[in-house]
């Protein structure tokens, strides 16, 4: 059986899917993207479906995707999403791109009064159709990506155009297309905002309420530096280092690069990246203390 996507990772092929895309006047839209592994969320994959193909463009592969810019501002393209919120925020961020004329199938489906709005509910719902979302978690930032990964993305778009005629039908018949008019709006204006330190955050880590006032400031301390280390790294802060971690290094009233792997509080190879920093960050604190 013919295949109903195509990866785009060469000029070529992109040129291929560009010529289509421009040509379409809907699209639906929907991107992978990692907010697990990242400080920041990664693009990984941007899916676009005419209405006969889901163009599937690496952003990754360092294309020039200008050309999908003037699609997603051009009022003549209507342009299909679901739950797009942070689809719009990190294409606004990574490419700078502005959007007018879209239709959210999740925004749409919660102004008629819809309670379960997840993607899947929906298409069940509306279109009888059935899909798989178990590999919501995969390694969208790996290349190459498997075939099964590129069905599973392309899926998310395949249907979604079906979805809106009927929805859009149900708006104007109860005479709601205006106020989902708005909250589409409300949609384009949002802009992606960078992570801000939660700076009582170090209290809500398990374990906080046992430490003694020293070993609080400490926690204070490093739970700072692993939020600079995250975002420097653009890592999870998780990744960097485990909440469970930074409290055990809090209680070290002697702190040596020999005491941080002492029970497994770090492992050699986190010991060697991050010791001298956080030795430096736990006589600090212990200076801040006297």
């Amino acid at each position: 059986m013919k295949r109903a996507w195509s990866l785009i990772e060469t000029p070529q092929q992109l040129a291929r899917a560009k010529k289509a895309i421009c040509a379409s006047g809907i699209i639906a839209i929907d991107t992978e993207y990692d907010s697990f592994r990242y400080f920041h969320e990664k693009l990984c994959l941007i899916q676009v479906q005419t209405g006969v193909k889901t163009w599937l463009i690496d952003p990754l592969a360092g294309l020039d995707l200008s050309f999908l810019g003037k699609v997603l501002i051009d009022p003549d393209v209507l342009k299909i999403l679901h739950a797009g919120d942070n689809d719009i925020r990190i294409l606004k961020r990574d490419y700078a791109f502005a959007f007018r004329n879209i239709f959210d199938t999740h925004r749409a489906a919660s102004l008629l009064g819809c309670r379960r709005l997840s993607l899947l509910t929906l298409l069940e719902g509306y279109l009888g159709v059935t899909l798989e979302k178990k590999m919501q978690r995969s390694r969208w930032d790996l290349r190459p990506l498997s075939e099964e990964q590129l069905d599973y993305a392309s899926r998310d778009t395949v249907h979604l155009i079906d979805l809106y005629r009927k929805l859009d039908r149900e708006l104007n018949e109860r005479g709601l297309e205006k106020e989902a008019v708005r909250l589409f709006a409300e949609m384009i204006a949002a802009t992606w905002h960078p992570k801000t330190l939660d700076r009582l955050g170090h209290r809500k880590i398990q374990g906080y309420p046992t430490l003694t006032a020293e070993q609080k400031e400490r926690l204070r301390k490093l739970f700072r530096w692993r939020f600079e280390k995250a975002r420097e790294t653009n890592r999870a802060s998780f990744m960097v280092l485990p909440d469970q971690h930074l409290v055990d290094l809090s209680r070290l009233d002697d702190a040596s690069l020999d005491a941080l792997t002492v029970s497994g509080r770090l492992s050699p190879k986190k010991a060697a990246h991050f010791g001298a920093e956080l030795l430096k960050v736990l006589r600090i604190a212990v200076i801040s203390e006297g």
